[in-house]
């Protein structure tokens, strides 16, 4: 009974160890998937990895597909290591849980069952009926926090939304005048690079493009597989103020919305390469969270927002923020602009994220703060 005991350890230790080369091989490939997910996956039989492979670009083959070309003859008998559930529908691509069962593969080891109404079971479902073995919640929140672009999606209809800021210790964001070029150094800069690359789209107001004329655009993410993808980039412009010679519109790919409808501004911004739609509220604003479900009909999975306080701060104020990663340098400037503009009637009422991670990049300390529960995101089943 000793000996197997131990050998039940065993099994789950080796699960969770694979598990984990799975995941950091979906992490590889996080910027150039969407609007999939970057799903990793590794073959193992007799202890050694024989294939290895993530997900490519959408309509390109997926990361059990990958692994199995790596893997050949040697897929036969092993067990696949998998972050998502295997696809058992046919979309651009067959589906993966055939593949496994025809290559032979006997058992199939999965982090997280997929919530697409195409997939939800079906895929281990598939497998199971086929004779293979299965298991899914293996490290399964750490494939929460890696899925939770698409998981958002499919859940909730809208991407997870990051709001990004770079602060003094101060939390000012920029000079009364506007001046904020640059309150952090070269190395949070070049982070932000990276964020921008994982991103579906990024998201400004009209504040910010008036005052910075920012491209918003992925430049030199080092240490990332990025293969130039640019993401969308969207601005909240109700009264449609954005000038047709924006630096924004030098780069295909942006989304004016608007609050109210002009035909001679619409004219002119689509003349110069912008789609604009009108998404209206009640209060005469942009309505946000119509904007966010529609950029998830649109496929957008991570959404990541650099803007002024006003968008900032209503976006927190109406909990459409998930996550926030504020770059806070080692500087004071004294009287400026905020991080968020939002009031509170109560002092018990304020905003308090769960603090995810602290560490330094260059001189500016990056803080990592959480909104949502991943948990809500989840579509395993135990």
């Amino acid at each position: 009974m000793v000996e197997a005991d131990q050998s039940f350890v065993n099994d789950i230790a080796a699960d969770h160890y694979w598990m984990q080369q799975a995941l950091v091989l979906a992490e590889r490939g996080q910027c150039n998937t969407t609007p999939n997910p970057c799903v990793g996956c590794v073959l193992v039989r007799n202890g050694q990895i024989v294939g290895a492979g993530h997900s490519q670009q959408a309509g390109g083959p997926h990361a059990e597909v990958m692994a199995m070309r790596m893997a050949g003859d040697a897929a036969r008998g092993a067990t696949a290591y998998v972050t998502l559930e295997p696809c058992s529908h046919h979309g651009r691509t067959p589906p993966c849980a055939d593949a496994l069962i025809a290559a032979g593969i006997a058992r199939v080891v999965v982090a997280l069952r997929d919530p697409n109404p195409l997939v939800a079971g079906q895929g281990l479902a598939r497998l199971n009926a086929a004779g293979l073995q299965t298991r899914s919640g293996v490290l399964r929140d750490a494939a929460l926090a890696h899925h939770k672009g698409f998981l958002s999606r499919m859940v909730r209809g809208r991407p997870w939304l990051r709001v990004k800021i770079a602060a003094s210790l101060d939390g000012r964001t920029a000079l009364n005048d506007g001046q904020s070029q640059w309150i952090t150094g070269p190395a949070a800069r070049a982070d932000v690079q990276r964020l921008r690359a994982r991103s579906c789209a990024m998201l400004t107001g009209i504040g910010t493009v008036l005052a910075d004329d920012p491209q918003l655009t992925v430049r030199d993410p080092a240490g990332v597989d990025w293969q130039g993808r640019q993401p969308l980039r969207v601005v909240v412009d109700s009264a449609l103020r954005t000038p047709p010679a924006a630096r924004l519109l030098g780069t295909p790919g942006v989304l004016i919305v608007a609050a109210a409808e002009s035909a001679e501004r619409r004219a002119a911004l689509e003349s110069a390469g912008a789609e604009v739609i009108v998404l209206a509220g009640s209060d005469g604003r942009v309505d946000l969270g119509a904007l966010l479900l529609e950029l998830g009909r649109r496929g957008m999975n991570e959404v990541t927002v650099e803007a002024g306080g006003a968008l900032a701060g209503a976006l927190l104020q109406q909990g459409l923020a998930d996550e926030m990663v504020l770059y806070q340098a080692p500087v004071l400037i004294g009287e400026g602009r905020g991080t968020a503009e939002f009031s509170l009637a109560r002092l018990a009422d304020k905003l308090a994220p769960s603090v995810l991670e602290r560490r330094l990049v260059g001189n500016d300390q990056r803080i990592t703060l959480r909104f949502t529960d991943l948990q809500l995101l989840s579509g395993d089943i135990h």
